[in-house]
């Protein structure tokens, strides 16, 4: 079977499942460590995610919200696998290594379009999860992948993409940097919200909406699988840092 690797990796066969043990990994370190429960630190993309799911399907939010996801991913990749056969196990090795190679770039590159943008002033981010265990800030790194890059690159940026095409007419080129940037500002603009969110400061909004854009063209070009992954990884390498 011929790959062509930059095309096959954005498909679901590749993409989704490349993306599935972050799924499985936050879900069972969130469980472990909220006592077998929905209790504890958590995510914020993913409570929202659920509370949406909650407020709509009350006792049973959880459960449909599972179904939801886990259903819509095995149909995607069930519908994909029929059309092109099984995925190559070394794909899914080069797409780890492209992961870890934009989740190390990442910092630094996002780091000097903030102090371009802002005259030469650093950027300091002073992350509230600094307070938590390295296993919490592992989990929630892993969450941020997988919530994250499904709540503000999936639905936001997948959305106003359509948005910008069939409402306002416009071609793929300015509806993806139209949905790049307001999908980035959206995704900077959440870090402050909530208990557990930092107080807001010019400079690191700015390089979270820098990091955001990133993100969201990394999606527009390769896809969920490996963007959410390059997600996980640079917050497991912040944390390690």
């Amino acid at each position: 079977m011929k790959v062509s690797y930059w095309s096959d990796t954005t498909a679901p066969r590749y993409s989704l499942l490349f993306a599935f043990p972050l799924l499985l990994g936050y879900e069972v370190l969130a469980w472990s460590l909220g006592g077998g429960g929905q209790t504890g630190i958590r995510n914020g993309a993913d409570v929202l995610l659920k509370s949406l799911f909650l407020g709509l399907g009350g006792k049973h939010g959880l459960t449909i919200f599972t179904l939801v996801l886990l259903g819509t991913g095995a149909f995607l990749v069930i519908q994909d696998l029929r059309r092109s056969g099984r995925p190559l196990l070394r794909v899914f090795g080069g797409m780890m290594l492209e992961s870890v190679a934009y989740a190390l770039m990442l910092g630094g590159v996002a780091g000097l379009l903030t102090n371009i943008l802002l005259t030469g002033r650093l950027a300091i981010l002073s992350g509230q999860l600094a307070q938590f265990d390295l296993s919490t800030q592992f989990m929630v790194s892993l969450g941020a992948g997988i919530y994250e890059e499904l709540l503000f690159r999936v639905l936001i940026v997948t959305g106003l993409m359509a948005l910008a095409r069939r409402v306002f007419g416009w071609a793929k080129v300015p509806s993806g940097i139209f949905a790049a940037v307001l999908g980035a500002l959206v995704f900077s603009g959440f870090h402050y919200v909530g208990p557990y969110g930092d107080p807001f400061q010019v400079g690191s909004f700015t390089f979270r909406a820098v990091a955001g854009l990133l993100f969201s063209g990394l999606y527009i070009v390769r896809g969920f699988g490996v963007t959410a992954w390059s997600h996980a990884l640079y917050d497991v390498f912040l944390s390690l840092g």
